[in-house]
């Protein structure tokens, strides 16, 4: 198991097209990704949840990837987030 603690830096937080796209990158990966926010456990495979859980612009969580292929996940997750998903 690994995990990144993160701040969302883009604007908008995780709206509709950066949950999609880090959603997406994720369900490539065999191993498990969860996201830990507001004391919740948010399945980082679903865009629904991750839209459910309003992740909003300054927002603290923590990226955590169980399994084959943990290393890569979390090393995308980061790429995307830390980038603010290019926005």
């Amino acid at each position: 198991m690994v995990s990144k603690h993160f701040t969302v830096p883009n604007a908008q937080g995780f709206h509709m097209r950066p949950a999609t796209t880090f959603a997406t990158a994720m369900n490539k990966y065999p191993c498990t990704v969860t996201i830990k926010f507001n004391g919740n456990d948010v399945n980082g495979k679903s865009l629904m949840h991750i839209m459910a859980a309003c992740i909003k612009v300054g927002s603290e969580i923590d990226v955590v990837c169980d399994g084959e292929g943990e290393n890569e996940a979390l090393a995308e997750a980061a790429e995307m987030i830390e980038s603010g998903f290019g926005e």
